[in-house]
């Protein structure tokens, strides 16, 4: 659960949500979390039910078993430039393509001091780097 501060201006009463920054504009997920589905599903190989388990503490709400459509719009959004815009990850091809070239991006904007970790870890990391 994202924590978000809401404040209405007296004088009009618009109303303002501030998210923290690691949030992403209208999005369940954070960057880093975002970061780490990609890099699991492009780059680890896992099963798109495998990633789910690890990044989603959701509870299972009646999606086709084994399907997780986040992953796949995620990587399309990725592509198109509206998700990690910062990136300008330009590749073609299915939807794991994309994933894996851009958790190969992210993880080159992970600090030098975590080079070492799994590349999901450094995803994860470059997320936050990235704005």
């Amino acid at each position: 659960m994202l924590a978000c501060r809401r404040y209405q201006c007296q004088g009009c009463g618009a109303v303002w949500t501030v998210l923290p920054a690691s949030a992403v504009a209208r999005k369940h997920f954070s960057a880093a979390a975002i970061a780490l589905a990609l890099a699991l599903w492009g780059l680890c190989g896992l099963g798109v039910e495998q990633v789910r388990g690890l990044v989603n503490d959701w509870k299972h709400t009646g999606a086709m078993p084994g399907r997780w459509r986040s992953l796949g719009r995620w990587a399309e959004q990725v592509a198109t430039g509206s998700l990690f815009s910062a990136l300008e990850v330009h590749v073609e091809g299915a939807a794991r393509t994309v994933a894996a070239r851009a958790a190969q991006v992210l993880c080159g904007h992970a600090p030098p001091a975590q080079r070492g970790l799994p590349l999901a870890w450094q995803a994860f990391a470059g997320a936050s780097h990235v704005s």
